[in-house]
């Protein structure tokens, strides 16, 4: 560091612990999180550490110092991860008329707790799916007070939480429903159900997943108030229990004797273990077709991807949407699959 005042060491100083950071949080999704759990929670910082690092380079570059090539160094390996916090499709029309439509929403309970002072959150959720007018509907966080059409919707399997019957999982669907379950995910509020669908002369399975949730605000205000080392602490249990509810899931999956779509709030990023896993061989429906940072839950400043569709291989995804409706925490996220199946 010849030639770098007492204030350019520190800051190159600085720059190495970010960039090591970043490092960390490239190879976490080949690291169960049960080995290192606290750390996990670099997944979903990996937008801030990119655009952190890019800070560092333009710095040293305005500076035309040679420090810059450890921030370029670890932007180019990890130049990977951008497809899966940014994608630069277009294709948001959403008017695909020979397409199955699904809707996946974290309704929040519909408000029933009144987390939010906005009027009628409950009834415009349910008005917004309505006019969406999807073929299967996929919603988290579920409270039967507020239910969609019958007439719209005249199959629907819901699962309510052991912890509290007014709080649980609903797939609405237009399509006959000949099979139904639920994983039945312990000592939590979370779970996974599916329903077999038959459509024209086909059989899918289609998956309604909340993995564990973290339990964190989404005001960083809020967390400045909480003991750091408890956080990290909870969220790391958090971390663990989505690895033993994922093994459980794709035991499930690899059962399934139909091709699978699977909706849901996953409470982890693209960048984490559990989508690396999860994801397999399937489709993302953001990265085949959607636009923009895909951002399905704003942590104050930081967009970040926690909701999903993906589908089986067989599938073909034709468009994909993200809502930006501020009616839940969640942002709801819409896809349009080819209905003409080439199983």
């Amino acid at each position: 560091m010849k030639g770098l005042s007492f204030f350019g060491k520190a800051i190159f100083f600085i720059n190495s612990v970010f960039a090591i950071l970043l490092v960390f949080g490239y190879v976490l999704p080949y690291i169960p999180p049960h080995i290192f759990p606290r750390l996990s929670v670099l997944s979903l910082l990996l937008p801030v550490l990119l655009v952190i690092n890019t800070i560092f380079l333009i710095y040293w570059i305005l500076r035309r110092k040679r420090q810059l090539f450890l921030s370029a160094f670890v932007l180019i390996i990890g130049i990977g991860h951008i497809g899966s916090l940014y994608s630069f499709g277009s294709n948001t029309d959403m008017t695909q008329k020979d397409g199955l439509k699904l809707i996946s929403y974290n309704v929040r309970s519909f408000n029933i707790n009144g987390w939010s002072k906005e009027e009628n959150i409950g009834d415009r959720i349910l008005e917004f799916i309505a006019d969406r007018n999807p073929d299967v509907v996929c919603l988290q966080e579920y409270h039967p007070s507020f239910s969609l059409s019958a007439e719209q919707f005249p199959y629907q399997y819901k699962k309510m939480s052991e912890r509290s019957k007014k709080f649980g999982q609903i797939i609405y669907s237009k399509y006959p429903i000949i099979h139904t379950g639920s994983l039945d995910f312990e000592k939590t509020g979370n779970n996974a159900i599916y329903a077999d669908l038959v459509i024209k002369s086909d059989t899918i399975r289609v998956y309604n997943v909340h993995f564990q949730s973290l339990r964190v605000s989404s005001k960083l205000n809020t967390l400045k108030n909480e003991d750091s080392k408890r956080l990290l602490g909870r969220m790391g249990e958090a971390f663990k229990k989505q690895e033993e509810q994922l093994m459980k899931y794709l035991d499930s999956e690899k059962n399934s004797p139909y091709p699978v779509i699977l909706a849901g709030d996953f409470n982890n990023s693209p960048t984490s273990y559990m989508y690396r896993k999860i994801k397999g061989d399937k489709q993302d429906a953001y990265k085949e077709v959607g636009s923009g940072t895909g951002r399905t839950f704003t942590f104050d400043f930081i967009p970040l991807r926690i909701d999903f569709i993906l589908a089986d291989p067989k599938f073909e995804i034709l468009q994909f949407k993200n809502h930006d409706i501020k009616l839940s925490d969640h942002l709801p996220i819409e896809s349009v699959i080819n209905k003409n199946f080439k199983f």
